[in-house]
């Protein structure tokens, strides 16, 4: 199976980025990816609150899932959307960074909503508050394919390791990391932890990740595919691009033979 990341720059404006996005899968489609990924918000990057509430829709109203939903059937792809933001019915306003996986004939067959949310102060005038306009989801999730079982999560879910060793003991052969990474974060840690997660697990991991400027946000780009043993296939750069990897399930039984830690598990007590 080929799989193809999408690198966007994606803007506060859903319609325009829908464009792109659509534009995008067909170029990966016509290089032979029958599985397209794209990253965290696809629909809308912004740092405005205001401006999201205008724009954004509950997602049985969102005209990006109507469009990536109807592209992929046009195109006969499996389709990852990274993570749409989308307004919910809660009492508190806050949104919800959803992720959907969308087989061939456009029907949504898996959700995940974002469960660590990216509350840090990267430094001084680097600080984030997810929490405070995004709620946190509850549930791990994967989903069969078939070219594989895939094990969702969304960016800052990354650096929590025991999420993915649960999708992984729990089928995942293929961990999506969609993201939005801070330059800063991303130059320092957004490879290492991309392998870990691959090396940890023996899986594939396919990270396709928004690059450059939002207007007000910088994201760091560098959309990645990295093998089971921890080998950088792929890395998209900074540039808004379509990047193509082979996926080949014998690499993940290889993986894991020679090293079966995911069966290794012992209880402990302490500390």
């Amino acid at each position: 199976m080929k799989a193809g990341l999408l690198q966007l720059t994606s803007t506060d404006d859903p319609a325009a980025n829908l464009t792109a996005t659509r534009a995008m899968m067909r170029d990966a489609a016509g290089q032979g990816a029958g599985f397209i990924v794209t990253p965290e918000v696809t629909n809308c990057v912004s740092v405005s609150r205001s401006h999201q509430q205008s724009v954004l829709c509950l997602e049985v109203d969102d005209p990006t899932l109507v469009g990536l939903r109807a592209e992929a059937a046009a195109l006969g792809v499996w389709l990852s959307i990274g993570s749409l933001a989308l307004k919910t019915d809660d009492a508190d306003g806050r949104f919800a960074n959803r992720s959907f996986v969308i087989n061939p004939a456009g029907d949504i067959v898996a959700r995940y909503d974002k469960i660590h949310m990216f509350d840090v102060e990267v430094s001084d005038v680097e600080t984030y508050r997810e929490s405070a306009g995004y709620r946190p989801g509850n549930r791990a999730v994967t989903t069969q394919t078939p070219f594989g079982q895939l094990g969702l999560s969304i960016c800052y879910d990354l650096r929590f390791a025991y999420l993915y060793r649960a999708l992984a003991q729990a089928g995942a052969n293929i961990l999506l990391v969609p993201s939005a990474f801070s330059p800063v974060t991303g130059a320092a840690h957004w490879q290492a932890l991309l392998q870990a997660r691959a090396i940890e697990t023996g899986c594939y991991v396919l990270a396709a990740a928004q690059t450059g400027d939002h207007g007000g946000r910088k994201t760091y780009g560098h959309s990645m595919a990295i093998s089971p043993w921890g080998d950088v296939l792929v890395d998209a750069g900074t540039t808004k691009s379509v990047s193509i990897v082979n996926i080949d399930l014998y690499a993940v039984s290889d993986a894991r033979k020679r090293i079966a830690a995911l069966s290794h598990d012992r209880t402990f007590e302490g500390p």
